[in-house]
């Protein structure tokens, strides 16, 4: 490992907390044989655990979401930024301002000049990113997937919203209820290699092809590149292409509110429904004024909090992300590291005109 700054040990509630659960390890998981996608060794492979390590001050976590000024990212950003401050850590910000597959790694190359601890990323691909990650690991780095993950060789954990097949099936049964289970619907998702979005794409297309979903035609899935603009016009060139359509179903927070803003000053306003992925705050207006009747997500800033927690344990030995270790992560209580370092934040939530006005994110 690189040499770090001297840190002190800090123990807050969480952490006091943690001292009485089965944790894990220091010392980072090598990646002397990992590649872009294949090969190298599993999370927390050759680390030993330590239970009563103590989380350190000073750590210092990098963020870097697929793209700066997305409003999605800003409140994830947020709560990585709000977690530190609790653990007396230090907070950075960097990233493209496009989502790119490759713009993600001249970022990742400058953070291990500077000897971060921690670098917690939202790949733009999932193997693009990989040799720049594996070479901050070579350096001591740890590294914390959040949102849309690398190959699993690339870094330590993975913090994930919600399962991809809870994601999809609730995608897919939120549409079908909306459209009383009858019709054509097109998806409108980021980019062609967004990990995540393609997840729940797969997901949401083996869904229907269920019984249940017999009356549902996925009819054209098409790329907004997670830009507002391009968002815009690929859902008008939805609505041209297909007459018939009776939903545009968007995965991603850009995608949804470009969709519902071409819709809601449009004829197929009431007549097309728009649902999705998005924020309460983003979407509040287009549920008020009745073009959107209900979409869903998860609380973005708790997936930055939960993030930075991560990474903190990682540094300090409590966690290494091998399967079964647990750490406490603050006000969200205990997590459990499930399968190739995977950690599930939780089920997303349905927002709708009787509950939105209770979330501000």
């Amino acid at each position: 490992m690189s040499p770090r700054r001297s840190r002190r040990l800090v123990a807050p509630a969480a952490a006091i907390l943690a001292l009485t659960v089965g944790l894990a390890a220091c010392g980072g998981t090598s990646r002397d044989d990992a590649s872009s996608g294949s090969g190298g060794e599993q999370p927390g492979a050759g680390a030993s655990a330590n239970p009563n390590a103590e989380l350190q001050e000073g750590v210092s976590v990098a963020f870097l979401p697929k793209q700066l000024n997305n409003p999605y990212f800003d409140v994830v950003a947020g709560g990585g930024e709000e977690a530190l401050e609790e653990l007396q850590g230090e907070y950075k910000l960097v990233g493209p301002t496009e989502a790119t597959a490759s713009s993600q790694v001249s970022f990742i190359n400058t953070l291990i000049q500077q000897q971060q601890d921690v670098i917690a990323i939202s790949a733009n691909d999932p193997n693009a990113v990989c040799p720049a990650l594996n070479d901050a690991a070579e350096a001591g780095t740890k590294i914390v997937t959040f949102d849309s993950d690398t190959a699993k060789e690339c870094r330590d954990v993975f913090i994930n919203q919600a399962t991809t097949q809870g994601i999809g099936e609730t995608l897919v049964k939120m549409t079908s209820d909306l459209i009383g289970g009858q019709g054509e619907i097109a998806i409108l998702s980021a980019t062609p290699n967004a990990t995540n979005q393609n997840a729940w794409i797969e997901v949401m297309q083996e869904e229907l092809k269920k019984p249940e979903y017999a009356g549902i035609t996925l009819v054209d899935i098409v790329y907004g590149n997670d830009d507002d603009q391009t968002s815009f016009q690929q859902a008008q060139g939805l609505l041209q292409s297909h007459p018939n359509l009776k939903a545009i179903v968007s995965p991603t927070t850009v995608g949804i509110s470009a969709t519902a803003r071409y819709v809601s000053g449009s004829s197929y306003k009431g007549n097309v429904v728009v649902t999705g992925l998005g924020t309460p705050n983003q979407m509040r207006e287009y549920v008020k004024d009745g073009t959107v009747e209900a979409f869903a997500l998860w609380n973005p800033a708790d997936i930055g909090y939960l993030a930075a927690y991560a990474g903190v344990a990682l540094v300090s030995g409590q966690i290494t992300g091998a399967e079964g270790e647990t750490f406490t992560a603050g006000k969200l209580g205990e997590y459990t590291i499930g399968a190739d370092g995977e950690i599930v934040l939780g089920p997303p939530t349905i927002f709708n005109a009787e509950n939105i006005d209770d979330f501000d994110f």
